[in-house]
């Protein structure tokens, strides 16, 4: 019995350890990234208001917010696989008055429009991102956002809550009408800023855009913002933070 006990013990610390030399392999393969992308909504830009207004689009029937975002995804990726292209505020538009159909709701095309666009162009920064993205750009690494909204729609965004200053590009899928979680987009991305997989860094508060950039070879960042969590099948995340502040203050301990 003594002699079982002792080898399951040593059994037992080989686990351990072999687990704990893995765990500090990985971590090591995250190296300083040269660019650092950003998703935009819900990453940086804080939804509330605009889930409010949704929200009495669909008649006060909140809970079918994640409907709606899932299914306006959904489409997106239909749009894609099958060679066609919409902006994403008029699939995001399309998906309202999917949802609100589907569950008895009256609701005008102009009205879902009203609900989204208009709120969607004034929505204001998380209180961590400023911060954060001012340290990044201390630490002399570049910041591009890139996103599945239009051109126009994050420029006007970055605008209005002040997060121009903060980025060299804004890249949007409009330009290549393939919407993220592709792979093409992704390298196109790449492509843009002239960078490689393994020099590049993605910040996304999706599972699906971490999915995404995991399979396209790159660094991924989940940020935790409530209700949002990662694909349990897919490629682990490098890293998940709370804040951009956060990520800012793991960026430093990273090594070239």
């Amino acid at each position: 019995m003594k002699i079982k006990l002792a080898l399951a013990s040593i059994l037992t610390a080989t686990l351990t350890l072999f687990s704990s030399v893995s765990a500090d392999a990985e971590a090591a393969e995250v190296s300083r990234p040269k660019v650092i992308f950003f998703d935009v909504n819900e990453t940086l830009l804080d939804l509330t208001t605009m889930r409010k207004s949704v929200g009495e689009a669909l008649g006060g029937r909140e809970e079918l917010l994640p409907l709606w975002f899932s299914t306006m995804l959904h489409y997106s990726l239909v749009d894609t696989t099958t060679g066609r292209y919409h902006d994403f505020a008029d699939i995001g538009v399309a998906a309202l008055m999917m949802v609100a159909k589907n569950n008895d709701i009256e609701l005008t095309e102009a009205a879902a429009r009203e609900a989204i666009v208009t709120p969607l162009r004034s929505i204001p920064p998380h209180e961590d991102v400023k911060e954060g993205l001012q340290s990044l750009k201390d630490q002399g690494i570049r910041l591009i956002s890139f996103t599945n909204s239009s051109n126009k729609g994050v420029r006007t965004q970055f605008e209005n809550a002040g997060l121009t200053e903060y980025f060299e590009q804004r890249l949007s899928v409009e330009d290549i009408k393939t919407y993220k979680p592709t792979l093409a987009s992704y390298e196109w991305a790449l492509k843009q800023a002239g960078v490689k997989p393994g020099e590049a860094m993605m910040v996304a508060a999706h599972g699906w855009d971490i999915a995404g950039v995991k399979a396209a070879g790159m660094t991924g960042v989940f940020v935790t913002r409530p209700g949002k969590t990662t694909y349990p099948l897919a490629i682990p995340a490098d890293k998940e933070v709370a804040t951009i502040t956060e990520l800012a203050e793991w960026v430093k301990t990273l090594k070239q």
